[in-house]
């Protein structure tokens, strides 16, 4: 029987570090950071919690994918499965909150290259394909098959079969988890923006999936992914035990990043509705408001009538 892995082994440097992920976590960070840094230099405004949350989600992206928890994540469903979520939950609203477009069409320069950025930048934002990308009729079928159509339908064995399949499934997680947050979550400029109720709608709509498919997991009696039984049982542990693991992080880990950004949803929302009813309210004082003058002249309609 071999001893229980700590936290500690998770964190070791993995067997190959420089796999695609973590190399773009490093460029994207090295990216940001050298723009916000040339509005600082500018004396320009850029917010240091939005760069905290971009840097914190690269930082988070390179551990996932590029310390020992990728090669655990390759013999473990339940480690598997702490990467999926991560790279589906957690790591996108933080990549997200950092505003990276914002940060990319103030901090670039308006000349040479610079300008040509700007252009094709300005041309995504215009493309239908990014309208539809961004799309709830997207996003949620994504998650569907990130879940039951790879696990139920017994394609993730298929997958991860393949010569890189581990990698391409990881980048996948995190692109579909980010085509889910930024409607969602983004104050960037974007090709359509959802109402606040069509967000939370989003927001329960998944975090109902993910807490039935945990609970799917917890509960089933057989392997469901069959590829980390081998490997699960030289590490010392039951495959159906690490398994349930597995279910209670979809359930329970999988839904903390939904509630936070349930909250974040709530919250601006109750603000953009004191704004407007803050704006309506000065529009009255200084113009009157023409439906209360109508109520207030029936009203005294009513009393003359009434005293008459």
């Amino acid at each position: 029987m071999n001893a229980p892995l700590g936290l500690g082994d998770y964190l070791l440097p993995a067997a190959n570090p420089l796999t695609p992920l973590p190399v773009a976590a490093t460029v994207m960070a090295t990216v940001y950071l050298l723009g916000a840094l040339r509005l600082w230099r500018q004396r320009r405004r850029w917010s240091v919690l939005r760069t905290m949350s971009f840097v914190s989600g690269c930082a988070a992206l390179t551990a996932v994918t590029g310390l020992a928890v990728e090669d655990y994540g390759k013999a473990l469903l339940s480690v598997f499965m702490f990467q999926q979520l991560t790279l589906m939950m957690a790591i996108p609203p933080l990549l997200v909150l950092g505003s990276p477009g914002t940060l990319l069409l103030r901090a670039t320069p308006h000349r040479g290259v610079g300008k040509s950025a700007l252009r094709v930048a300005h041309g995504a934002l215009r493309w239908r394909v990014s309208r539809w990308a961004l799309s709830p009729w997207v996003a949620l079928p994504a998650y569907l098959a990130a879940f039951y159509g790879l696990y139920i339908a017994d394609l993730l064995d298929l997958v991860l079969a393949v010569s890189g399949g581990h990698t391409a499934l990881e980048a996948a997680f995190l692109i579909s988890g980010i085509l889910f947050t930024i409607p969602v979550l983004s104050a960037d400029p974007l090709p359509v923006r959802m109402s606040h109720g069509g967000r939370a709608l989003d927001l329960f709509a998944e975090a109902a999936l993910h807490a039935f498919f945990g609970v799917f997991l917890m509960m089933a009696t057989s392997l469901v992914v069959t590829t980390f039984a081998e490997s699960t049982m030289a590490l010392g542990i039951d495959p159906i035990e690490d398994q349930r693991v597995a279910g209670g992080l979809a359930w329970s880990y999988g839904e903390a990043p939904t509630l936070v950004m349930i909250l974040i949803v709530m919250h601006r929302w109750f603000r953009h509705d004191s704004v407007r009813d803050a704006a309506a309210s000065r529009w009255a004082d200084a113009h009157g408001d023409p439906e209360l003058d109508e109520y207030n002249d029936y009203l005294r309609r009513l009393e003359r009538g009434g005293s008459a």
